[in-house]
């Protein structure tokens, strides 16, 4: 029975650290993530990696990534449209082609130094969102931008997270696993089977569990198709985030929305979510630390610059004038949980080395709380004249 009072530590230990966390103006997630550092093998010992720990882990980034899809804006996405994509396109290629020149540099394999390009790729815009909102700026055209290319940047993300993963990962090969055709074409149906989810299945099973007389019909349907598409998309050799994402981007574009969000959003922030970002923290060691300091500071300052130079060149060449194009590129500079959520799992399937997995977090943690400060300090350039409602 000691795992229960192990997740009860976690539950009560994540909950203070949440509310400290807010109090000094960091992510929550940093907070929890700090928490499995302090309670794991690389600080006090009293919590270790486990089956259990592994299996609420695995729930509540599945979970996360289902109310990431549920929170995508598709409306805005086709309003601001072409910036966005200008935006999250060379916002994901530069960080990719920088860190994989990076990566071939410091004598990585081919498949890790891409993947050490596929982490800083990633983008979470949560906290931008806040300083966008503190200033005012949230709906102008900046703000907009910054949304729309955060939907294309996660799609992106995902899509080349679950194809590289299947195509370099070795969680689950075996003598047997099929040919790479077998798996593309698989691949290729599970993504047909995913847009007649968008279309149809999920609005027919979100009317049809709307007339049972059952207490929360809706939100358990909707986490049925949550599961079962991150399980099929598991059996198709992609990664089990794309099944959920695109599950919530589903159920997004139903009238259950808002239903659906109040009900699994609890489940996720009170018990699964904290247990994921902790694990990360659990699997963290800091033997390498010091011998590895220049490579965490060259990781950092490519993190801030691949976004920030991406970003806004994206958006310059949309038309944005330059400090437009600067408020855009600092608010795609956080990497947040998106970037841990990769991270983790690509070191579960052995595509970024135990050596590095420490300090490729510590650049993940420095680069989200470094991207508030250069957003502000962007904003404050902006003449009054360029807010648009």
């Amino acid at each position: 029975m000691s795992y229960i009072g192990g997740i009860a530590l976690i539950l009560f230990t994540t909950t203070i650290a949440g509310a400290i966390s807010e109090r000094i103006g960091i992510p929550i997630v940093i907070g929890q993530l700090l928490v499995g550092i302090l309670l794991g093998p690389a600080a006090l010992g009293w919590l270790h990696p486990n089956v259990l720990l592994d299996a609420g882990a695995e729930i509540g980034v599945v979970i996360l990534m289902f109310m990431a899809g549920l929170e995508s804006d598709l409306k805005l996405l086709k309003k601001y449209f072409k910036p966005a994509l200008s935006v999250a396109t060379f916002g994901v290629i530069l960080p990719m082609v920088c860190f994989f020149i990076y990566g071939e540099f410091m004598h990585q394999s081919f498949e890790r130094a891409v993947f050490w390009g596929v982490v800083f790729a990633a983008t979470s815009v949560s906290i931008s969102v806040e300083v966008l909102r503190e200033f005012g700026r949230l709906n102008s055209k900046e703000g907009a931008t910054i949304l729309g290319a955060a939907v294309v940047d996660d799609i992106m993300a995902v899509l080349i997270l679950s194809v590289f993963v299947s195509m370099f990962g070795n969680v689950n090969q075996t003598s047997g696993s099929p040919s790479l055709w077998v798996s593309l074409v698989e691949q290729a149906v599970y993504f047909v089977l995913v847009y007649l989810l968008i279309r149809w299945f999920a609005p027919f099973l979100i009317r049809l569990f709307e007339h049972l007389a059952v207490p929360q019909a809706v939100p358990i349907i909707s986490l049925v198709i949550c599961l079962g598409m991150a399980y099929l998309a598991d059996l198709t050799g992609l990664s089990a985030v794309i099944g959920a994402f695109f599950a919530g981007i589903a159920i997004a574009q139903t009238k259950a929305h808002s239903e659906v969000s109040a009900n699994i959003n609890p489940i996720g922030y009170a018990f699964f979510i904290p247990i994921f970002f902790v694990s990360i923290g659990l699997e963290m060691n800091f033997d390498h630390f010091w011998r590895n300091i220049s490579l965490i500071v060259v990781m950092t300052i490519l993190a801030l610059l691949t976004k920030l130079i991406g970003g806004g060149l994206g958006a310059k060449l949309l038309g944005f004038s330059w400090n437009s194009a600067y408020v855009v590129g600092a608010g795609m500079v956080s990497r947040g949980e998106m970037a841990l959520i990769i991270a983790q799992i690509g070191y579960q399937a052995h595509l970024l080395h135990a050596s590095v997995y420490s300090e490729v977090i510590i650049v993940i943690v420095l680069s989200t709380l470094l991207a508030p400060l250069m957003l502000k300090q962007a904003i404050n350039r902006l003449p009054d004249t360029t807010h648009e409602s």
